[in-house]
């Protein structure tokens, strides 16, 4: 496990026996698990996976030398059961035990518990994640460290000149059991439904009532802490690019706070970590203020986090190996995070969401993935494999490194071209929106930025989308049967070039003439030359452009993977006509496949447009069902508990005559 960053214990004197171990169960899944995994393998040792029946094929196992099955539990419900972990590191002959992040990386029951059964634990001791692991518990620390936390009310203390405030969930992270209160007389709805959902997420219900900073920043400082009271930081990172507190862009180092201030939250983070006898890697995480850059402490996360690729990327550091090399007895080196950054890193999470409609989570089979070879990925996600809804929607994060921070934009800009994920609705052509946008390149992001700019994003149709379907459409069916094209030839030829070929694609007819190398749709023609090249992508030089694309075509479709978005393109003439989209008639149908929490309305019942019907839960998000306009409620088919699958109708609501 050597790093160029962690001493050899022997030469201080610690004896390397009392905590050595070779064999490393990874207790999670997807692309952390394969990220350490990998990781452990590169320091020397065995690596064992665990999987639910769920992910019996998934990436993380094959990746692994061992796998063993967690039981016949429900998918997501598997790896939160200590009992089929510490029996699956029984069986494997695992002596180490690695959390990654999520599902039981932050629970101190689950450190003891593979610390009492002789395994060796990387991660920080439990009475560490104890202490920090909940917010109310570590403003209290970080008070008595002295540092800054943000105001804090009782629910039946608020007064109004305390809004905007927010109700957040003491456990657990990642933007679960939040929610932002304006008014007074929705405090009360706001804090049972975060309720339900912290207990959904992290089986906890208690909750924190704070200031909500409504122009802040999210900075955040990762610690690393040995066995020997040593401790430092490797920097800062800017994760204020979020949408409804969960984060989809991060960058390091910040780049917008002072000097004085990164220094302030370097020592700032450093103390807290010795307050509590931190050991491992960590992260402190702080708001500033963009108005006074007053900074407030947040919370502690006792875990890896999921941004920290970009720390590894401006330090040279791999944490995954910090970590092992610390859990096996190490000490810091003493020049750790005394270098400067090295230039400037951004990643992005990728997540099976639809960001037009809600950010719903979505689920279904993913045909090609083609991921950037130009940047780090950090993923588990391939071509044919099926996303279902018992997970968190993260498939994967992309990472970029510059030499400047406008050097490592431009370098996400192309690698997110690079990136085609078909069959699955993603938010890759999101994230190629935000980072080209100018508040982005800018560094003009604040927490609620995107919350407030939402309408601005939506996805874009160029219209040299359906050139592109056509032109390959059409390349395809006459290279496959030359003699009857998928599409109608205009007229026969006994000799001579092939004859112009009429696609129809949506709406709209192109006429394709390969011999001429045109396009031409209603009034306007484009000249078409295609580029050979390397990798996955079609390129097509479309009137002097030359543009790359990702093509997936089927009997009824034409899909086009473009800027990370998927355009898809019908054939309404293809094989008999399309199946018909269905319209609005006042159903209210289950957007995914989840579980109806409540129900607030019966039948009879007159509702007004944006009224909440019900609720239901899906991938640990509360989903609120409302009435698609003023009416009655005609038809109740919920109720609380009830499991439902994707498009289920739910209610009905009459219209008034």
């Amino acid at each position: 496990m050597a790093d160029p960053k962690v001493s050899d214990p022997r030469s201080e004197g610690l004896d390397p026996a009392i905590r050595e171990f070779s064999t490393l169960l990874v207790a999670n899944r997807g692309e952390i698990a394969v990220r350490v995994i990998r990781a452990a393998r590169a320091a020397g040792l065995r690596t064992v996976a665990v999987y639910s029946d769920a992910d019996r094929a998934a990436p993380h196992v094959r990746e692994a030398d061992t796998a063993v099955r967690l039981g016949p539990a429900p998918a997501a419900e598997s790896y939160l059961s200590i009992e089929a972990l510490l029996r699956a590191a029984t069986v494997s002959g695992a002596d180490a035990v690695h959390p990654g992040y999520g599902f039981l990386s932050e629970r101190d029951e689950f450190a003891r518990a593979v610390v009492d059964a002789g395994l060796v634990w990387v991660g920080p001791p439990a009475e560490a994640m104890e202490a920090m692991g909940r917010k109310d518990r570590a403003r209290d620390i970080a008070g008595r460290a002295g540092v800054p936390v943000v105001p804090r009310f009782e629910a039946d203390e608020t007064s109004p000149d305390a809004y905007p405030v927010l109700v957040k969930a003491a456990s657990g992270g990642g933007g679960k059991g939040m929610r932002i209160v304006h008014d007074p007389a929705d405090l009360a709805d706001a804090l049972a439904a975060a309720g339900r959902e912290a207990v959904a997420a992290f089986g906890d219900d208690t909750l924190i009532i704070e200031s909500y900073i409504e122009r802040g920043r999210h900075i955040e400082v990762q610690v690393v802490a040995d066995l020997h009271g040593n401790v430092a930081h490797l920097f800062e990172r800017d994760c204020s690019t979020q949408r409804r507190h969960q984060k989809v862009i991060e960058e390091a180092p910040a780049p917008t706070i002072s000097p004085d201030l990164q220094a302030g939250l370097h020592s700032a983070a450093v103390a807290l970590a010795k307050e509590v006898d931190y050991v491992g890697a960590g992260t402190v995480e702080f708001l500033v203020d963009e108005v006074d850059e007053q900074a407030y402490f947040l919370e502690m996360n006792t875990r890896l986090q999921v941004e920290h690729p970009v720390t590894e990327a401006i330090t040279g550091v791999d944490l995954v190996q910090l970590q092992l090399a610390i859990a096996a007895g190490a000490p810091l080196s003493p020049d750790l995070g005394l270098a400067a950054p090295d230039g400037h890193a951004i990643e992005v999470r990728v997540y099976a969401e639809d960001p037009y409609n809600g950010f719903l989570p979505q689920a279904g089979v993913a045909s090609t993935v083609v991921w950037p070879e130009t940047a780090r990925v950090d993923a588990a996600l391939e071509s044919g494999q099926e996303i279902g809804t018992a997970y968190d929607p993260l498939v994967g994060k992309i990472i970029v490194h510059g030499t400047t921070r406008g050097a490592a934009r431009q370098a996400l800009l192309q690698a997110l071209d690079d990136t085609a994920i078909l069959g699955l609705t993603t938010n890759v052509g999101f994230l190629r929106q935000i980072a080209a946008s100018d508040a982005f390149r800018d560094a003009a992001i604040d927490t609620a930025w995107l919350d407030r700019h939402l309408e601005e994003f939506a996805p874009e149709t160029p219209d040299e989308i359906a050139v592109i379907g056509s032109w390959w459409l059409a390349d395809r069916q006459t290279a496959a049967d030359p003699a009857h094209p998928f599409g109608v030839a205009d007229g026969w030829r006994l000799a001579g070039p092939a004859a112009p070929i009429l696609i129809e694609l949506d709406d709209l007819v192109a006429t394709v003439d390969r011999a001429a190398g045109t396009v031409a749709i209603s009034d306007h023609t484009w000249r078409v030359r295609p580029i050979a090249g390397p990798g996955a992508a079609r390129r097509l030089e479309i009137d002097g452009v030359i543009h790359e694309a990702y093509v997936e075509i089927d009997r009824h479709t034409v899909t086009v993977g473009y800027r990370g978005q998927p355009h898809v393109l019908t054939r309404p003439d293809a094989f008999g006509p399309a199946a018909a989209a269905t319209t609005s008639d006042g159903s209210v149908t289950a957007p995914m496949p989840g579980t109806v929490l409540d129900v607030r309305v019966e039948a009879g019942q007159s509702v007004s447009a944006g009224d909440t019907l019900g609720v239901m839960e899906a991938m640990k998000m509360e989903l609120a069902l409302k009435a698609p306009y003023d009416g009655a409620v005609a038809v109740v088919d919920a109720a609380a508990g009830q499991q439902v699958s994707l498009g289920d109708t739910l209610f009905v609501v009459e219209a008034p005559p």
